[in-house]
C-alpha cells in the first residue's frame, strides 16, 4: 500500500498541489508537507508547486475581476454581499490586503477578483503576489512538515503509525475549518442582535 501511495504521488502529487492551491489549498498543502517529510514528496518541489499553483490563480481571479467583475456582481447574490465589507477593507488598508488576501479565511479567491475591481494596479498586485505566494507556500507546508518532524520524535516507526498521524493532521485541519466557521457565526449573530436593538430603540416613541 505505501509502495502504491509513493509512486502514485511521485507521479501525480505535484499536478494535483498545484490544482489545489490554485483554488485554495491550505490542507491539501499541510498534507502535501508531512508526506515530503515521509519522503513521498520532495519539499522543495512541495513549496515550488504551491507557489505556483497560488500565485497563479491569485492573478487568474485579480483579472477576472477586471475583465468580469461587474458580471459577477449581478450574478452572484452572495458575491455582492460580500462585495462592500470587501471593498471597505481594500480602501482602508488597499496594499496590505493585496498581501494578506490568501490568508483570509471566506475571502481568498473574493478579495483578488475585487482588487481586479477596483483602480489597484496590475504590477503592483503581481509583485504582492509573488511574495506573497511564495511566504504562504513555505509557511504551510513548513508546517506539516514539522509536524511529521515533531512526531519523529516521540515514534521511532513513523510508517507503522503513518496512517493515524494522517488522521491527527485531518482532525487538526478540520478544527481550523471548524473555528472559521464558528468565529464567523458568532460574529453574524452578534451583528444581528446589535441591528435587532438598533431597530427597537428606533420604533420607540
Amino acid at each position: 500500500m505505501q509502495e502504491f501511495l509513493r509512486e502514485y504521488l511521485q507521479v501525480h502529487g505535484y499536478w494535483v498541489l498545484f490544482i489545489g492551491t490554485f483554488l485554495e489549498g491550505e490542507a491539501i498543502l499541510i498534507f502535501a508537507g508531512f508526506l515530503a517529510f515521509q519522503g513521498y514528496l520532495n519539499i522543495y518541489g512541495v513549496i515550488l508547486s504551491a507557489l505556483a499553483g497560488s500565485f497563479l490563480g491569485d492573478q487568474f481571479y485579480f483579472h477576472i475581476g477586471r475583465v468580469k467583475g461587474a458580471f459577477l456582481l449581478k450574478l452572484f447574490t452572495s458575491f455582492a454581499k460580500k462585495f462592500r465589507k470587501a471593498l471597505r477593507l481594500i480602501e482602508r488598508y488597499g496594499t496590505f490586503v493585496a498581501f494578506i488576501s490568501r490568508y483570509t479565511y471566506g475571502f481568498r479567491i473574493l478579495l483578488p477578483i475585487i482588487l481586479g475591481m477596483t483602480n489597484f494596479p496590475s504590477r503592483r498586485f503581481l509583485y504582492l503576489n509573488l511574495v506573497s505566494a511564495l511566504s504562504w507556500a513555505i509557511i504551510f507546508s513548513m508546517g506539516g512538515y514539522l509536524f511529521g518532524k515533531g512526531a519523529g520524535l516521540f515514534i521511532d516507526d513513523l510508517e507503522r503509525y503513518e496512517p493515524f498521524l494522517l488522521l491527527i493532521l485531518a482532525g487538526f485541519t478540520g478544527c481550523l475549518w471548524l473555528s472559521h466557521f464558528v468565529a464567523h457565526w458568532w460574529r453574524s449573530r452578534h451583528a444581528r442582535a446589535r441591528l435587532k436593538r438598533m431597530r427597537l430603540r428606533s420604533t420607540k416613541p
